[in-house]
């Protein structure tokens, strides 16, 4: 079974990255990016969030600059990812000059290097909200990443570390990410997400 699904989300994942997110115009994409922003930014969770993580956007996903903005100008704390070997880090990001100055990876991403010594969200209090990328939702909050397990990692070590701290999952996706709950094939470490916020709105799994 666990077979199955892992040749399920194969095929699901390349068929997103090879034909469906590279059809998605950039005018499409900006006016998404967009309305994401204005509905992430009205909502509870963010207002109420001063710790939070974002991810560095690629041009296939969900422009997060604007989000990142916003961020700073209300006072957030914000981390992103960076990579120690195969174990994945959120560490502090001080301003958007900051953001500007990082160094890209081979993958042309924006990526603080992990030997900078950053504040490390697992030993400075934790993240009140995730802000998360992947490939693929459903309508229930269900999700499937790029195939490394990053983020359902994180999430267990997150929750391990501070078990009493309430912490919202809330993925940003486009609208050609979005699949019904029985479209997506879910193994059994796969986190399920609070929310999945697109253009036109926000989907809850509770």
């Amino acid at each position: 079974m666990a077979a199955l699904c892992g040749s399920l989300k194969k095929n699901i994942r390349t068929k997103m990255k090879e034909s469906i997110l590279p059809s998605i115009t950039p005018e499409s994409r900006k006016r998404q990016s967009d309305g994401i922003t204005q509905r992430v930014i009205a909502t509870d969770d963010f207002k109420k969030a001063n710790t939070i993580s974002i991810y560095l956007s690629t041009p296939t996903e969900v422009d997060t600059t604007k989000l990142l903005s916003e961020m700073f100008s209300q006072g957030k704390q914000v981390f992103v990812p960076t990579y120690n070997k195969n174990v994945m880090e959120m560490v502090k990001l001080e301003s958007l000059s900051d953001y500007e100055s990082l160094p890209l990876t081979k993958w042309n991403i924006k990526q603080p290097k992990i030997s900078d010594g950053r504040p490390n969200a697992l030993t400075s209090g934790g993240i009140d909200l995730f802000l998360v990328p992947g490939v693929l939702f459903s309508n229930k909050g269900g999700r499937l990443g790029h195939g490394m397990g990053f983020y359902d990692k994180y999430f267990k070590r997150h929750s391990e570390t501070y078990p009493n701290k309430k912490t919202t999952r809330m993925a940003i996706a486009f609208k050609e990410q979005l699949v019904p709950e029985d479209e997506l094939p879910l193994a059994e470490h796969d986190v399920i997400l609070d929310f999945v916020v697109t253009e036109d709105e926000i989907l809850s799994s509770k």
